[in-house]
């Protein structure tokens, strides 16, 4: 007997030490919740901004990956000079945190979603990427621009494209 005809030769289409995969259906393990590596939605209220928040909630669903709202506010305290009084006082982080998760409420639903806001007050184009980068985001979802200005002389997008650690999905 030559060793192509030999049975400890012959190739066998599981390899040695596998399970016989022709023996029936195998049983798959339901996926496992990773409580790390969200999904972050940049949220600011506008109309596409509404949308992107859909499709990063259906992306975090689909991908079994928390979601992380984010709302950026630009500095908006302001000092009169003359005075000292405070103008334009922020609102209340629970108050915020609400009002997130009833706009999240309009858009989807969040049943078996898991689901976290975050709200910082800066550059909205620089907090998105840091927060993506600080919670390790899988995905960086924001609306477009709806200001044609901001499309031709380039927009939080742009930036978050060049500079941005993750994917970035902008939604029309």
């Amino acid at each position: 007997m030559d060793q192509a005809e030999s049975p400890s030769h012959r190739a066998r289409p599981d390899g040695p030490g596998r399970p016989d995969r022709r023996a029936g259906p195998r049983h798959r393990p339901a996926p496992v919740r990773d409580t790390g590596h969200p999904v972050v939605a940049g949220y600011d209220g506008s109309p596409s901004s509404r949308h992107a928040l859909a499709y990063a909630a259906g992306m975090a669903r689909r991908l079994g990956r928390p979601l992380l709202v984010a709302h950026i506010a630009t500095p908006g305290i302001y000092c009169e000079p003359m005075t000292g009084q405070v103008l334009g006082v922020p609102r209340d982080g629970a108050e915020m945190e609400r009002w997130l998760l009833a706009e999240l409420d309009d858009v989807c639903d969040r049943t078996g979603l898991e689901v976290s806001v975050v709200t910082r007050r800066g550059s909205p184009a620089r907090e998105l990427a840091a927060a993506a980068d600080e919670y390790c985001a899988d995905a960086l979802v924001i609306g477009a621009p709806a200001h044609l200005w901001h499309q031709v002389r380039g927009s939080v997008p742009v930036w978050l494209a060049r500079h941005a650690h993750c994917p970035v999905i902008v939604v029309p």
